[in-house]
């Protein structure tokens, strides 16, 4: 049983979507095929599909992709749930747009492979493509991210780099906490590496 099956027993447990976010991909067009991995309960995946974005969410919790499958059933949504494995995810280049909340944390043991997903990502996207990362702005994480995508070898444009605060409330504990996050989203130029 993945750790999520159990936490997901909340519903809603993340609340919200950023309104930041769901602000940025309202005005983008077209409105095309996403791939939201990490889905958890479908957070994102359902604003977005509200939208009018055809959305494919992946996640390692039966738990949550059953949640969200069940409220895009309700609603009549465009959403494909899988239950999986990210890091074992392959056609990027099936998607418009590759979208990864609080997924990366680049602690020691698990950098690598976080560094090699998303320089995949970069080579599989399709050209015109977007990879949107919404990750927390502590330590040296967005650093971290920005000279990944950089050094991946594919030209990309900056079409967001902004902050953000997260206000988490926990129903359950009432714990209350903020965090900083950033949104960075950028566009595939050309599949040519940089020299």
């Amino acid at each position: 049983m993945a750790d999520y099956d159990k936490y997901y027993e909340t519903e809603d447990l993340f609340g919200a979507p950023y309104p930041e976010l769901i602000e940025f991909f309202e005005q983008y067009v077209p409105k095309g095929k996403l791939i939201d991995l990490g889905c958890g309960q479908g957070r994102n995946a359902i604003s977005l599909a509200r939208l009018g974005y055809k959305i494919t969410g992946i996640d390692i919790s039966k738990v949550g992709i059953d949640q969200m499958n069940s409220i895009s059933e309700k609603e009549g949504l465009n959403i494909t749930g899988l239950t999986g494995d990210i890091y074992s995810f392959d056609n990027y280049q099936d998607f418009d747009i590759v979208l990864l909340d609080s997924m990366f944390h680049f602690e020691q043991r698990d950098k690598k492979r976080e560094t090699v997903l998303i320089s995949k990502i970069a080579k599989q996207i399709k050209k015109e493509g977007l990879i949107c990362i919404c990750i927390q702005d502590t330590g040296d994480k967005v650093s971290i991210l920005k000279n990944t995508i950089k050094n991946s070898g594919i030209a990309f444009e900056v079409l967001n780099d902004s902050s953000l605060i997260y206000e988490y409330e926990d129903k359950a504990s009432g714990h209350k906490s903020e965090t900083k996050y950033c949104i960075y989203i950028v566009k595939k130029i050309n599949d040519a590496k940089i020299h």
